[in-house]
Parts: structure tokens; sequence; C-alpha cells
């Protein structure tokens, strides 16, 4: 193989910035790079970006070199673009920081003193890493495929790679000197030592000319302010679970991001990282402790937020109008929530729950103290009721979520647990699974199964959304504001119809309070819907996909794009409301007290019905909440009790729901009736549907109703339809 030419490979760096050109719509030349330097030259950016692609166009196998060479071209790009500066410089620099001062002053004094015969030590002279003031990174070609962390091997050393993966920890950023600086206690000269491991040994003897001739043995001392120190921060990468061989664990990989790639990436983000990979050098003790072993680390050069399905990049940008409008059409509510899963049949009601789980509520800080917005759902139910499906798909689509399972979470890996870190030694936090998932959906599965005492490390989240910590002299509390989607099954496996509710369930009511909604799915044999749901299943299992329905199912990426979107709406609840809210909050806990067998009403359920009214409010993208919405909130809520109490109803003769309306209208007119003092029963009916809908009846149920019993001549119904007189 020839030897490379590293003069000439810098010239066609030189060139390739100051010639490479796009044409915009109108056909001019944009100089791209040009344009970079410019802003370079007056501070204006900090970072450049070398796009490969730009480069191929010009240069193929320029390419070539660089991506199996690429920290010697990061130097020769980074040299051409420090030489090509002084020509782009347009205007004078005010100067920003001491850095840019020691600068101005080092060449002013550099020029004063010269001596044209003079020959300086190299070590005197200043390292061009000291007078850069801008950083250079590589943007990987398209061509590039991203590869999985265990294939990246010996062979790729040195060489440009992009690895796919999932955050697992970030360390704190600080800063690391990439240059030291020291000054003689003699001769006062400054010497400067360029850095590129991650240890080094500092000088003691001054090198200079002057100490040298009177052999004066000038001590040097270490200057931090003349110093250069650049950002520094450790990530660690791990692979997806789906990229593992069979019995093998998921590997991991250290990544070193300096400068502007700091702070991109948290914990918990799924990330594609292109940097270079390297071996570690350490020296010394370090050294002696790890025997003949080296470690290896990416230097990254470019890291991009990736969504958790698809290969392609976090989407951003904003809907456009006519996917507003396909998404915005009539039944709309029905449509997102039917898109939710919807090869698993069925389920309606729940989806639409974890539709509202997605939004979720607006959240209230009236002073010194805090009311959550995040809906809490429990999905209770018989085995084989695709409760575990419906969690790993929100998993998929929730932005951020974290997925884990009863027995295998223990109350400190779901909050925070205090760990050594390996690099300093000192004690640290590592945040769990309800940390990780700040600001997203934390799914637990088998959450019967759990221990006690891990489960009540759950309850301060559910409530005050934070995690107080306080163990190995770390007080403090972490934020951990998730919403929780709980999947169990009931206490003996299945539903028993002839134990109570609290022995079915048997989880403390301090924790099934904090859950808005608490669905019971029970698996009664029906051979209707036996069938349907048999058909489903087949056709699902031949064709892979769901079977026709009257609406085309709505992708997870718009649907993530639109959730986005609603998350932004702030909506209030309007004065008119408030008393109808309160009042349906009344019947409710007045019916719990009757009912012997119901759930746990408290203060906290009205809560909930106002965070299902301001999910729906921001669903609907509206500004205040409606009357519609509550209504819809009241209705959730009632299914929910409502799939619990449909045991009762196969003991008594099943009712139609026009009978349920036509008692509900009858009770209304009793009401009346004692309460004027009158003869004959007069409803209004808007207070008559009022009472129905809140009952969980659809409109055209009452309207149906309605007719049905005005044909048998049971009531009659005025012109203007505003009343119903009892005959």
């Amino acid at each position: 193989m020839a030897r490379k030419d590293y003069a000439a490979e810098k010239d066609k760096c030189k060139r390739f910035l100051q010639e490479f050109y796009s044409e915009d719509d109108n056909g001019k030349k944009v100089f791209k790079y040009g344009a970079q330097l410019v802003a370079l030259a007056h501070r204006e950016q900090v970072s450049v970006f070398v796009d490969l692609d730009d480069v191929a166009e010009e240069d193929p196998e320029l390419v070539e070199s660089i991506c199996e060479n690429a920290k010697r071209y990061t130097a020769l790009f980074a040299d051409a673009v420090h030489e090509l500066l002084p020509e782009y410089k347009e205007r004078d620099v005010v100067a920003r920081d001491a850095l840019d001062v020691y600068i101005e002053h080092r060449l002013m004094m550099e020029h004063r003193s010269r001596d044209p015969a003079d020959t300086r030590d190299p070590r005197n002279q200043y390292p061009p890493e000291l007078m850069r003031r801008f950083e250079l990174y590589f943007k990987p070609p398209g061509t590039n495929k991203p590869k999985v962390v265990r294939d990246v091997r010996a062979d790729t050393i040195g060489n440009l790679v992009t690895v796919r993966g999932i955050v697992t920890r970030a360390t704190e950023v600080k800063p690391m000197m990439a240059v030291a600086t020291y000054t003689c206690d003699q001769c006062g000269a400054e010497t400067y030592q360029p850095i590129q491991s991650p240890s080094f040994m500092p000088l003691v003897m001054c090198p200079s000319q002057e100490c040298v001739t009177n052999k004066s043995g000038g001590r040097l001392y270490l200057q931090t302010r003349g110093s250069k120190f650049v950002k520094f921060q450790e990530l660690r990468i791990q692979e997806h679970s789906d990229q593992v061989p069979v019995g093998n664990i998921p590997r991991s990989m250290c990544v070193y991001a300096r400068g502007e790639n700091t702070r991109l990436a948290k914990p918990g983000d799924h990330v594609s990282i292109t940097g270079i990979f390297l071996p570690l050098l350490r020296t010394g003790f370090k050294q002696a402790v790890q025997g003949l072993l080296s470690e290896t680390y990416l230097e990254a050069h470019n890291i991009t937020l990736m969504n958790k399905t698809e290969d392609d990049e976090l989407g951003n940008e904003e809907l456009t109008e006519e996917e507003l409008r396909g998404i915005t059409e009539e039944g709309f509510y029905e449509k997102l929530a039917g898109s939710i899963a919807p090869e698993i049949y069925g389920h309606e009601d729940v989806k639409k729950a974890l539709l509202l789980l997605l939004v979720g509520g607006m959240e209230q800080a009236p002073k010194g103290m805090k009311i959550r917005g995040n809906i809490n759902i429990c999905l209770m139910g018989d085995p084989g009721v695709a409760k575990s499906q419906l969690l790993s798909y929100i998993d998929r689509l929730a932005p951020r979520s974290q997925y884990t399972t009863g027995r295998g979470s223990s109350g400190v890996g779901l909050t925070a647990a205090v760990m050594r870190d390996p690099l300093t030694g000192e004690m640290t936090l590592e945040g769990g699974a309800l940390v990780l998932a700040d600001q997203g959906i934390c799914c637990i599965d088998e959450f019967d199964k759990m221990a006690d005492a891990d489960r009540t490390a759950i309850h301060e989240v559910m409530e005050q959304q934070t995690i107080s910590i306080a163990k190995a002299g770390i007080m403090t509390s972490l934020n951990a504001r998730c919403s929780i989607l709980a999947a169990a099954n009931p206490a003996y496996g299945r539903y028993n119809p002839r134990k109570s509710i609290e022995q079915n369930i048997q989880l403390p009511a301090a924790l099934l309070s904090r859950f808005d909604l608490l669905w019971l799915i029970q698996d009664k044999p029906d051979a209707e819907a036996d069938l349907r749901l048999a058909q489903h299943i087949t056709y699902v299992h031949q064709h892979c996909r769901q079977p026709p329905t009257h609406f085309t199912p709505i992708n997870m990426k718009l649907m993530r794009r639109y959730i986005a979107l609603c998350k932004k709406r702030q909506p209030v609840i309007p004065e008119s409301l408030a008393d109808y809210i309160t009042a349906a909050y009344v019947e409710m806990r007045k019916e719990a007290r009757v009912g012997k067998d119901t759930t746990f009403t408290s203060a906290r359920t009205l809560l909930s019905i106002l965070r299902l009214s301001t999910a729906l409010a921001r669903l609907h993208m509206v500004d205040s909440v409606e009357k519609e919405d509550v209504n819809e909130a009241m209705r959730l809520m009632e299914m929910s009790k409502d799939s619990l109490q449909a045991d009762k109803s196969n003991s008594a003769r099943t009712q139609r729901p026009s009978d349920v309306i036509f008692s509900l209208v009858r009770e209304l007119a009793t009401e009346g009736v004692s309460g004027r003092g009158g003869a004959g029963g007069v409803v209004r009916m808007a207070e008559a549907e009022q009472r129905c809908v809140s009952r969980g009846f659809t409109p055209a149920q009452f309207q149906e109703a309605l007719e049905e019993y005005e044909e048998l001549n049971v009531w009659q119904i005025n012109q203007a339809r505003s009343r119903i007189t009892f005959v």
C-alpha cells in the first residue's frame, strides 16, 4: 500500500471547504461551508459538521480514506479550517471570554519579541489546539449502515462507525483539560503541553532556551487560566433487546462526548451515535491494575435521537393541514382509540381510556401544592384478555416509556439505587424505571404478584409524582412525573363472582384510590362474541394484520405527532360546569354509600373526572372543557365500574337500555312531583337526557326509548320536544 501524502490530502480538504456549493430553488450557488467558515471566524458558531455525503459528491475516494482513518482526517480538516479562517474574517470580533483575550495577548507578545534568527523550542510554540476556538465533527454518509454493539470489533479500530442503542447512563458534564499551560518561576516563559490521553504526566523542568543556557533549573507551575478545557461527558450505550442473540445478555459500550456533543442524550433515550472506535491507553497505576487487557471506547462525532421501533429519527416536524384534517374528521375520537393496538379485538372503552392516558390531563400548581395531571390506569382481568399486549403496545407507542414486571423489579429498581461511580469512586444515584420514565409512561405487568414492600415504593409516585430518598448520606427528591399503567390478575387467578369486589382485587385501598380508572375485564362465555373473537384471531394469525374495518387505522408515527400536539394545549374548566361536576360527584358518593358492593370512592375520584375531561378537551384541541367531555369522563368511570358489576345482571332478567332509561325518567318525574306537590309528572327533556347520558347511555339510545314509549302511549312529548308528560 502506497504511503499517503497528507499535505496533498490537506489541500483536498481545503479545496472542498472552499469550493463545495449546492444550488437553491432559483439556481443560485450556495456555498454551504463558506457560510459556516464566516460564522466561525466571527465566533457566531462553535462546531462545524462536515457532511460526508457532500464530500462524496466531490471526491468519493476521500470519503473512504476518512472512514478508515477518521482521527487523522479530523486533524487535517481542523488544520485546513484553521488556515482558512483569516481569509473569511470580514470584521474585527469583540473578545467574548478570557481565553480570547489570552490568545490575542499571546500573539501580540510573540510579534513584539520575535527575533528573526531565533529558533524556538517546539514546546514553547503555541500548539494549534490552544489557538482554535472551533470543533470539527463528521456526519456519516448515507451509505453507512448502523452496526450493533456486538459487531464493532478490532477491524473497526480507528474507523468511523455508526452504532445504535439505548443510553443507560450519562455522567455529568465536566471540564477536561485539552492543553496544559505552565509558567516558569525563573524566566517566566510559557510552556504548553497538548494532552491526548485520559491521564498525563505534568512537566517539571523548564525547557526554554534561557533556563537551559543559564542552568537555572526553573520549575514549572500549572496555570489553570491559561490552559484550555473542553466539555466532556461519558455515556454508556446498551444494545437493543431484539439484537441480542439467543442466551446472551446485552452488551454495552463506552462513548466519550466532547464539546457541543455533550448534553444531547439522556438515560433512556434511543440513539444512533457516529464516532471513531479507539483503544483506551491507560498509564501508570491504572495500567498495572488492568494488566494485559485494553479497553475500547467510541469518540462521538454525531449523536441522533431515534424513534423506538422504526429506524428513523425522532420526528419533530409539525403536522400539515392535510394530516390534521385527516385525523380530526367526524368520529375521530373513536378512530384514534381504534388505532391503538388494532390487532386486538374489542376493548373499545379500554382503548379510549388508554388514549386519554397518553394525552394526560392538566397539571395544576397552586402555591405550595401540586395536583398531578397524569392519569393512572389499572387493568384487572382474567387471563387471556390481552392485557399484556395492550401494555406492550402502549410501551412502543409512547415516546418515553419503561416496561417492567412485578416479580422482576424490586422497590429499588423502580425508584433509585445508590451506586459507586466507577470513574470517580463517589456515591451516585442511579435512577430506576420510574425515574427513567419521567414525563412518560411506566407500564407494570403482573402488578398483583409484586411483593408488598416493593409496591409501597409506588404510592408516592402515583400522587406526589416525586421519589424522596435518604440513603448513604444522599438526601434528595427525584422527579418521577409519569403515568402508571398496571396490569394485574384478580386474587384467585380468575374473577370469582361469588366473592365481593374487595376480596377479588386484594389491593390496598390506599393504592386503588390512586388509580383514576380500574377496569375489571371479565372473560364471560357468550356464543356470538366468542365467534367474532375467534374469527378475528384466526384472521390476524393468517394475514399478520388486523381484519379490514370501516376505517384505516392511523399509523404510529402520526399518532405520536398528534399526541405531542395535543399535549401543548392547556384547557380550562369553565365556571358553568363546576356545579354540574360537583353534583355528579355527590351523586356518585351517594350511590357508593347505598350500594354495598362497590369500589372505594373518595375525593380523588372527583380529581379523576377533572383529569379525564381535560384530557378529552386536549384531544379535541379546544381551550375549554365542554359538557360532553365531562359526560364522556363520567361514562368511562361508569363503564370501568360497570365491568365490575356485570355479574349482577345474570341473576335478574337482563334489562334493555330503553327500560333502564324509562325507570330513570320516571324517577325524575316522581322527584319533581314530591318537590312541587302538584299532580301529573312533567319532566324537562334536557334534564332527562343529562341524567341518562351521565349513567352511560348514548343520546341515540335515549331518543330511541322516547319514541318507543311514546308509541306505547306511556308519555307524550310536546311539539318543541322540550317536555315529557306522563299520561
